[in-house]
């Protein structure tokens, strides 16, 4: 079972990892890849907290799921072979912080939704643009040649599914 920055968005945390556990036989490996929450992508949902519509009520953080303590007590003794760790990537994708706001306004699920909620309102709209293409611009630690660099830090955490 692996999940890239997926499970992470699932409201109700603890229903969540026993779905992943449930639908893996004894011995699967469970890799989850997810966001800190301290580090660039791991900040965009307080980014955009404020334009959203209230959470479900129960919901828990999604930056939670980059604590490796708090995957660690949702998983309890129902898996083996912890091995949490982080890894950073290079995001070179983007030429401008405008880009990078406009490709997660139309291609990212919880982002894209809060832009929908507010589409009657063209003046939180504009806020929230502005608002969301401000930490690509505080990140970059571009190199001049056109295009935005932004280092974002991902734990992956795999173990093994324990025995019934």
């Amino acid at each position: 079972m692996l999940s890239c920055v997926g499970v992470m968005v699932a409201p109700h945390h603890e229903a969540a990892a026993g779905e992943l556990l449930r639908v893996c036989r004894p011995g699967d490996t469970i890799g989850l890849l997810s966001r800190t929450p301290g580090e660039f992508a791991g900040r965009m949902p307080a980014t955009v907290k404020p334009y959203a519509p209230p959470p479900p009520p129960g919901a828990r953080p999604p930056s939670l799921w980059g604590d490796p303590e708090h995957v660690r007590a949702l998983s309890g003794d129902r898996v083996t072979g912890e091995t949490p760790g982080y890894r950073t990537v290079a995001v070179e994708r983007f030429a401008t912080p405008e880009e990078f706001r406009d490709h997660f306004e139309q291609r990212y699920g919880p982002v894209l939704g809060v832009y929908e909620s507010l589409a009657d309102d063209p003046g939180r709209v504009a806020a929230l643009d502005t608002d969301l293409a401000g930490p690509a611009r505080r990140h970059d630690r571009g190199t001049g040649e056109g295009r935005l660099v932004m280092d974002w830090e991902y734990p992956l955490y795999t173990a093994h599914r324990s025995p019934a």
